[in-house]
């Protein structure tokens, strides 16, 4: 069995951008095909991940720029042992965060914004981690990507954030093809049926990171191969 973090939640289990193109490019039906394709193969992406309590999620995405997974499990781990609300990382103190969040990367930065961060939502939210991605934008240090992504897997809200993997795959099948990750973001927003929204982000994710690789993708066993129009699939090992 192995181990797997996606944006700082654990689990155990065993291109460059096109042009912004028509819908006919990357047709409903075709899409449609594709999630189903990778919903077959994982049918409960979110299964065995680990807590997706808001706060902390919403702390972990902000921790995850820039850093692995593992890492910013382990980091998230130390934090909240110490403080695990909003009014408790304030009382921390600055110069203690920074010292638990060091490793990840970027440290001095990321401290900053978990202090505005709690401060905002003491402020404007009563310490209460918004529910809805529109929501969560307002938050200092909260981009799109870390807003959907906590929207997602803490509230089920049926966005679909878009990482390094997911807007690589929407380029290439294409499924939203876009030169920005708003425009895939929309695009996928668009043409995704909503069935399959809740556990999107995840099955686009772990194509991207396992089969539709930035290098050497692994097109002769990916199970879309026959759905994908990317001029450069391969199709023979």
């Amino acid at each position: 069995m192995t181990s797997e973090t996606i944006h700082g939640l654990k689990r155990i289990r065993a291109a460059r951008p096109a042009d912004e193109a028509p819908v006919q490019a990357a047709d409903a039906d075709r899409v449609a095909a594709v999630m189903a394709r990778l919903a077959e193969a994982d049918p409960d992406p979110k299964a065995g991940l680990g807590r997706t309590e808001p706060f902390r999620l919403l702390v972990s995405v902000l921790l995850s720029a820039q850093s692995t997974g593992p890492t910013v499990a382990r980091i998230s781990d130390d934090l909240f042992a110490e403080a695990a609300t909003p009014q408790a990382l304030l009382a921390l103190g600055e110069a203690r965060i920074l010292d638990i969040v060091r490793p990840v990367g970027l440290g001095p930065s990321k401290t900053r914004a978990i202090v505005r961060l709690c401060a905002t939502l003491i402020e404007s939210f009563d310490g209460v981690v918004p529910r809805t991605a529109l929501e969560l934008r307002q938050l200092p240090g909260i981009g799109r990507k870390s807003a959907e992504v906590t929207a997602n897997f803490a509230f089920g809200e049926k966005v679909i954030a878009v990482d390094t993997h997911v807007f690589r795959v929407s380029n290439r099948i294409p499924l939203a093809p876009g030169r920005t990750v708003d425009a895939v973001a929309d695009g996928l927003a668009a043409r995704v049926p909503d069935a399959y929204k809740d556990g999107a982000h995840v099955w686009l994710f772990r194509h991207g990171r396992d089969t539709c690789t930035a290098r050497k993708p692994a097109c002769p066993g990916c199970p879309v191969a026959d759905l994908c129009a990317w001029p450069e699939k391969t199709t023979f090992a």
